[in-house]
């Protein structure tokens, strides 16, 4: 395997998830959770059209991101592009920027994305992909990755898909175990991040299904991937990488009723950490529970009332009835 320097082996990658990972929500996380190796940015839609400015690229990075150097130096830039998309403007001014690494995203599998010719599109498409992924390679200085899929609607260019881009330059591969039909659906077959493993001699990241520690331990195991990003579990857990650190410091596993115990303070934590930073910002109070409703898709799962817990936090109609159910768990 080359050298790879841009993290360490089996580091925690928190993914990048539209709609989420903005500025406020990856400082609140960098902030009260920093065993997470690494967070992404949701992806940066390349336009077609229009001037792009270097304004454009640091509002989208964080504006205080970029101002501190450790936390820029935690935080991958991804961009979604399509063939016609003003892709080498972006990646000059990531230059300018001095930002370290850029991230493709191969992956998206959203039917609006797709119908303009980007995210897991670009697999089912070789010479369109190889034409973006090779004028990004051309141009941007530092470490470039791509997040993808399996395939499109099979696997069928999935070998020689992953051979393509690392014979293009890309630096690393995260791989998510699954089809863009098959969207998040079934389990994800860890046994395509094996193979990339042993096909490849870049570092191979696994994503799908990686829910707890006990997940990040045996994909390592089964797979010999080089890290492991997580997204939906990062939303269900944000103190995973917490948790993991925890666990291997002292040499311990942990059980049901600890775990329940530590997601019931975490939660009282986690929104109090997002309230206070987005009150910061000037948000509404509407705004902020609309946001909250939005990050408690898979926090209530381990609950054995959960969906009862979730319709609870769901109905909510103020912030403070939001509030107040977060702190009565």
């Amino acid at each position: 395997m080359k050298n790879f320097e841009l993290f360490k082996p089996h580091s925690l990658l928190f993914a990048p998830l539209e709609g989420v990972t903005e500025e406020a929500y990856r400082l609140c996380v960098m902030r009260l959770f920093p065993e997470w190796d690494r967070f992404f940015t949701d992806f940066l839609r390349v336009p077609a059209q229009g001037k792009v400015t270097e304004k454009f690229v640091i509002e989208h990075l964080g504006p205080e991101v970029y101002a501190n150097e450790k936390w820029r130096r935690k935080t991958s830039f991804q961009i979604l592009t399509s063939p016609n998309a003003r892709t080498q403007e972006v990646v000059e001014i990531l230059n300018d920027l001095d930002i370290d690494h850029l991230d493709l995203n191969l992956g998206c599998p959203s039917n609006t994305v797709n119908s303009h010719q980007g995210g897991a599109y670009l697999l089912a498409k070789p010479t369109e992909m190889k034409q973006i992924v090779s004028l990004i390679r051309t141009h941007f200085k530092k470490t470039f990755t791509v997040k993808m899929r399996i395939g499109y609607r099979d696997d069928a260019l999935f070998i020689d898909n992953i051979k393509m881009l690392q014979d293009l330059g890309v630096e690393a591969i995260t791989l998510h175990a699954r089809t863009k039909e098959q969207l998040y659906k079934g389990i994800a077959d860890w046994n395509y991040i094996k193979k990339a493993v042993e096909t490849l001699h870049i570092p191979v990241i696994g994503n799908g299904d990686i829910w707890s520690i006990d997940d990040i331990d045996r994909i390592f195991l089964e797979t010999n991937c080089y890290g492991v990003m997580c997204g939906r579990s990062a939303m269900k857990t944000p103190w995973l990488a917490t948790l993991r650190n925890e666990a291997q410091k002292n040499n311990r596993d942990f059980d049901e009723t600890y775990l329940l115990y530590e997601r019931k303070k975490y939660i009282e934590i986690y929104f109090l950490e997002l309230l206070k930073e987005f009150r910061r910002r000037g948000w509404s109070d509407q705004s902020i529970l609309k946001r909250f409703k939005s990050f408690s898709r898979y926090l209530f799962d381990d609950f054995e009332n959960g969906e009862t817990l979730r319709g609870q936090f769901l109905r909510s109609e103020s912030l403070n009835h939001f509030l107040d159910s977060a702190y009565s768990l």
